[in-house]
């Protein structure tokens, strides 16, 4: 049975003394209720002597109730993350049992391997296992570390992963500042020896390139999208900005046999992955190394119009000192993109920019249609596909934003 909110009149930390002697160790005590997953160090009281870094432990609220267990990091930012809610104290087999539940909906519910061999595995707080992120890319397994408790348990699972999704080699990624906060040792996840490998989604053939960096230039969240954009483009012109390495652009032109596709990009390395992408699905696509916001006002100055325009630009919003310059620059997208579509053409714009609300960006883009005294006929607000959970008391799992329209 999951814990109730408390009486909002008693919604102080109780100053009445706690008898701890019956709670089984490691505990943390809460200062407040939540129902979030990320607990930071202002909602926690204490933790008992032996609950170091990493370990399961036992939460109890600030009246001394069971409330569930999670992972404790007394160094980390976010010091508990919560993975069971109830009064029963379960122990960290859960864990295990959260990573087979994980898989097994992406293998039998979605049957995502039909389809294609890239997809997302375990999506962080969706799947109720925050700080870890595993996606598949073939026989590879690309796999991001937030967490110190993810790390100290994950070796002896990626055997376990290796055997249910027939991959065979895996690449960790642990962003060194987030390393330092957590106490993650450079030497604990040590990667498999992997340049880069080719995967395929709906027929469609990409390279996935790990010597670069994190970005490995193919974004799981977004195949849904590409699929649904090649229905709308036979024997249209597409313009595809901020490109990328050409997701959007190959499905437009391969699948949904367009006329003729424009793909623009600042990133040299991403044009370059581009055109072995496009090689590798024997296709036709002109890529521009350029900055989209210019390339847009080059063609509305050239009085240039396209059929399909797509906006992906990478994540613009940081943080609030950033954010609205942030949101400005999105406004400027749009306005451009829309400018240059034809009537009666299509918009497909996107956002994956975690703290920009879905409402807020929606009134971004119809605004910028508003200042060009057009009007967009709103078709359909997308998301990142059903391997990208959200789980309801983490909303901000939902960072993807696509929004497709019709340009009048």
């Amino acid at each position: 049975m999951r814990p109730q909110p408390p009486d909002l009149r008693r919604s102080r930390p109780s100053e009445v003394a706690v008898d701890r002697a019956g709670w089984k160790t490691p505990w943390v005590h809460l200062k407040y209720y939540s129902s979030s997953p990320t607990l930071y160090p202002a909602m926690i009281r204490d933790a008992s002597p032996d609950a170091g870094p990493g370990a399961w432990v036992q939460v109890y609220d600030r009246d001394g109730r069971h409330f569930g267990a999670g992972l404790w990091n007394p160094r980390a930012r976010v010091p508990l993350r919560m993975v069971h809610y109830g009064v029963d104290s379960t122990g960290e087999e859960e864990l295990q049992r959260l990573l087979e539940q994980a898989v097994q909906f992406r293998l039998a519910t979605l049957n995502l391997p039909a389809v294609t061999d890239a997809f997302r595995v375990v999506n962080s707080d969706g799947d109720g296992l925050g700080g870890l992120i595993v996606d598949r890319f073939g026989e590879c397994l690309s796999v991001q570390v937030h967490s110190l408790g993810m790390a100290q348990r994950l070796l002896g699972w990626i055997p376990t992963l290796h055997a249910r999704l027939g991959t065979k080699r895996a690449v960790f990624e642990v962003d060194p500042a987030i390393g330092r906060q957590e106490g993650i040792s450079p030497k604990l996840l040590v990667s498999d020896p992997v340049r880069s490998v080719k995967i395929q989604e709906h027929g469609l053939r990409y390279e996935v390139d790990f010597s670069t960096g994190h970005k490995t230039g193919y974004f799981c969240d977004q195949r849904e999208n590409r699929r649904r954009l090649a229905g709308l483009t036979e024997g249209k012109r597409v313009l595809d900005l901020c490109c990328y390495t050409g997701g959007f652009s190959i499905s437009a032109k391969v699948t949904g046999k367009a006329a003729e596709v424009t793909g623009v990009d600042l990133d040299e390395k991403a044009i370059a992955q581009a055109r072995r992408n496009m090689n590798l699905n024997s296709a036709r696509i002109d890529w521009v190394h350029c900055d989209a916001y210019s390339y847009a006002r080059q063609m509305r100055k050239d009085g240039r119009r396209f059929d399909v325009v797509v906006l992906d630009p990478p994540k613009l919003v940081f943080d609030r000192e950033t954010e609205a310059e942030a949101l400005k620059k999105y406004e400027d997208l749009n306005i451009l993109g829309i400018s240059i579509t034809e009537p009666g053409g299509f918009l497909v714009t996107c956002s994956c920019s975690g703290q920009l609300p879905a409402e807020e960006f929606e009134r971004i883009v119809i605004r910028g249609a508003q200042k060009l005294d057009r009007k967009l006929q709103v078709l359909d607000r997308t998301g990142a596909g059903w391997d990208h959970p959200v789980l309801s008391n983490c909303p901000e799992g939902r960072y993807l934003k696509v929004v497709w329209a019709r340009v009048l």
